[in-house]
C-alpha cells in the first residue's frame, strides 16, 4: 500500500481548501457516451498532472489492481405538489419506514417550516396524497401515502421525478443516466457519481486486462452533500449512512496484490470504515451497518490506494476527503488539490455530479 498520511493535531481551516466555482462550470447534463468525460490524472507523490479521457482508464491500471464500485441504486423520489390549505410543497421520499404502519416514508420537505404534523399534502393531482404524521430527528417528516384509484407504486411512478441535486436545473431526458450501469441494490437518495462514467464495454475492457472488480454498498444520503457551516471543520458531524462490505468483497480486497482503486468517495468511505477494526494482516473486515466516517486531512488510509472521483463543491466534506487523499501529508494534499482544481478550472473541465472526473494515484 502507499504510505499513509501522517495524522496532524493542527486545527483545519476550511478556507485553506476552498475555491470559487463559477455557475457556468457546473455540468447540467451528462456527456454521451458516458466514458467520453474528461479525466484529470493527479500523481499524489509528486503532484504531476495529466489530461486524459475516461475511456483511457485501462491505460492507468495494472492487472494486479482491484476496482471497487458502489452498487447502490437511487430509489429516492422527488414529488411536487401543494398543501391542502394552500401553498406549493416539495417532498423527497428517502425510504419506506416499516414501524409506523403501511406506506409510511421518511421524507425531506420544503418549505420545512410550513409543513406541520397533521397536514395533508397533494402530489400529481388528486390521486396521490400524504398525511404528515411526525417529524424526524434529522429534521425531515414521516409521510403516510395514499393513492386512489390504483396501487401506490403506480402513482409514485407517475408522479415521482429523479431527485437531481439542486444545482442541476435542466431536465433529465433519460432517468437512467442518473444511475450507474452496475446499480442494483436500492437505497440511495443520490447517485455515486464517479461511477456514472463507466459503460459495460469499458468495464469489460478492464476485466479483460486482468483487473478484478468488487462491489460494496453505501446508500448515499443527503448528509454527504451538507456543507460545512461557518468553516468549523471540527464541529461538523456526518449523518449516518447504511453501508455493507460483503465477505466476498473483503476477501478480494485483502487478496489484492496491486492497488485497491475506489470508484468514488462513497466506496472509499465504506472501505475505510471496514478497515478501522480489521485484524493485523488484512486491509478490511466484512462489515455492515452505519457509518459516520468523516475523512479529512490527517486521515490514515488503510484500505484504498487510488481514487476515481468527480470535482466537488466548495465548503463540502467531499472536498476535504479528496484533499486528504491527494498527498502524503496534509500540506502536500492541500497543495496538490489546489493545483488540480486550478488546472481543471483553467482547462475547461465540467464540475459536480454530471461533470468530469479525476484519477488520483
Amino acid at each position: 500500500m502507499t504510505p499513509a498520511a501522517a495524522a496532524s493535531d493542527a486545527p483545519l481551516r476550511l478556507s485553506d481548501y476552498d475555491y470559487e466555482l463559477p455557475a457556468e462550470r457546473i455540468a447540467q447534463e451528462p456527456v454521451t457516451p458516458r466514458d467520453a468525460a474528461r479525466l484529470l490524472v493527479l500523481r499524489r507523490g509528486d503532484g504531476r498532472i495529466e489530461h486524459r479521457v475516461f475511456r483511457d482508464l485501462p491505460d492507468l491500471l495494472t492487472p494486479d489492481d482491484l476496482l471497487v464500485v458502489n452498487e447502490t441504486r437511487v430509489t429516492a423520489l422527488r414529488l411536487l405538489g401543494e398543501r391542502a390549505n394552500g401553498g406549493a410543497v416539495e417532498a423527497l421520499l428517502l425510504r419506506p419506514v416499516p414501524g409506523p404502519g403501511p406506506d409510511v416514508w421518511e421524507a425531506l420537505v420544503r418549505p420545512g417550516r410550513r409543513v406541520r404534523e397533521g397536514d395533508r399534502l397533494r402530489f400529481g393531482g388528486p390521486g396521490l396524497t400524504a398525511d404528515v404524521i411526525a417529524r424526524t430527528d434529522a429534521g425531515g417528516r414521516l409521510l403516510r401515502l395514499q393513492a386512489e384509484p390504483g396501487p401506490l407504486d403506480e402513482a409514485l411512478r407517475r408522479a415521482g421525478r429523479v431527485p437531481l441535486p439542486p444545482y442541476i436545473t435542466a431536465p433529465l431526458a433519460e432517468p437512467e443516466r442518473y444511475q450507474t450501469v452496475y446499480a442494483r441494490t436500492p437505497g440511495s437518495a443520490a447517485a455515486p457519481t464517479a461511477g456514472l462514467h463507466f459503460t459495460p464495454e469499458l468495464l469489460e475492457r478492464v476485466r479483460a486486462m486482468g483487473v478484478e472488480t468488487a462491489r460494496v454498498r453505501l446508500d448515499v444520503g443527503l448528509g454527504t452533500f451538507r456543507p460545512i457551516q461557518d468553516g468549523d471543520v471540527d464541529a461538523h458531524r456526518m449523518h449516518a449512512e447504511d453501508f455493507a462490505v460483503s465477505p466476498e468483497a473483503a476477501a478480494r480486497v485483502n487478496a489484492c496484490r496491486g492497488r485497491v482503486v475506489a470508484v468514488g468517495t462513497t466506496t472509499l468511505r465504506a472501505l475505510e470504515t471496514a478497515a478501522i477494526d480489521a485484524p493485523a494482516g488484512r486491509r478490511v473486515s466484512a462489515l455492515k451497518g452505519e457509518t459516520r466516517l468523516f475523512v479529512r486531512p490527517g486521515h490514515r488510509f488503510r484500505a484504498v490506494d487510488a481514487l476515481i472521483t468527480n470535482f466537488h463543491q466548495p465548503h463540502s466534506t467531499l472536498l476535504l476527503l479528496v484533499a486528504a487523499f491527494a498527498g502524503e501529508t496534509p500540506a502536500a494534499g492541500r497543495t496538490n488539490l489546489r493545483r488540480a482544481y486550478d488546472a481543471a478550472l483553467a482547462g475547461g473541465y465540467r464540475f459536480l455530479s454530471f461533470g468530469d472526473a479525476m484519477f488520483i494515484a
